[in-house]
């Protein structure tokens, strides 16, 4: 189990009250989230500037320390991805520390492939080479990153959607066959800063979206630097509603879902 973040909007917006100063902040929820679990296992928090990705990771609890409340604070950007970790596969390192990226690409997941070691053979198998010795650390999630993008690699006339599509629905498939018994945990995250894909897949996700610039209820001030001849939009998504004031909707379970245009979420149904 992890628990996850993104933000899609516009324009520029800070993000500093939902992953750290809100009652239920992601920095929180790394010490205790509405379950009980500690997410202790390392952090990560993924930006844009100038369309070009930035990451930082560190393999210490979010709730450790002014690291991730520092860069939480640094964050104005268009998309942000964040991630808290508890550890289900493979150890505690830098290499399995969320969010994964390569290229524009950015990548985070919350769930937990079981009996990964028969899975992995199988998901190797069918990823690129290209992307098969860039695979650094021994997580399910890094192999599904690496797996998704290789066939965005070999077919990209499909589109992202259809793309990530037969891609979960695959390793959903290889855990069935492997683990019968056992669900497969798979909320993802993907974007390249233009883009945003996901899927809630027997985790729990949330998504809240904004219409216009407010207040925000925590530091009284509005997030974002509006331009007036735009209406501002912004959609975020979390493992756990992050603002308990506010009205969060839940996301289907077994669902993808890409942000539209208008920044709202379009959600379709997996076929397993």
């Amino acid at each position: 189990m992890c628990r996850l973040y993104a933000m899609h909007a516009n324009e520029p917006t800070r993000v500093e009250c939902g992953l750290v100063k809100s009652q239920n902040a992601l920095m929180a929820q790394s010490q205790g989230d509405m379950e009980g679990y500690s997410h202790g296992h390392g952090w990560g928090v993924a930006d844009y500037d100038d369309g070009l990705p930035l990451v930082e990771k560190q393999t210490w609890a979010a709730f450790h320390g002014e690291h991730f409340a520092k860069k939480a604070a640094r964050v104005y950007a268009r998309t942000v991805v964040a991630h808290v970790r508890r550890a289900t596969v493979g150890g505690t390192s830098i290499e399995n520390t969320h969010p994964f990226h390569h290229g524009k690409w950015i990548f985070a997941h919350n769930g937990t492939v079981p009996e990964f070691d028969q899975v992995r053979p199988l998901i190797l198998e069918k990823t690129d080479p290209l992307h098969r010795v860039e695979i650094a650390g021994t997580t399910d999630s890094e192999h599904v990153f690496r797996y998704l993008m290789s066939l965005f690699l070999q077919h990209p006339e499909r589109g992202l959607k259809e793309t990530v599509r037969a891609g979960l629905e695959q390793v959903i498939a290889w855990s069935a066959q492997i683990a019968p018994d056992r669900p497969v945990g798979l909320n993802i995250v993907l974007t390249d800063g233009h883009h945003l894909i996901g899927s809630r897949y027997n985790r729990s996700l949330h998504y809240l979206v904004r219409e216009h610039v407010y207040d925000c209820p925590i530091c009284g001030k509005p997030h974002v630097h509006h331009e007036h001849d735009t209406d501002y939009r912004a959609v975020e998504i979390a493992s756990e509603p992050v603002t308990p004031d506010e009205i969060w909707y839940e996301v289907p379970n077994k669902t993808i879902y890409t942000v539209a245009e208008d920044y709202r979420l379009d959600m379709e149904p997996l076929s397993r």
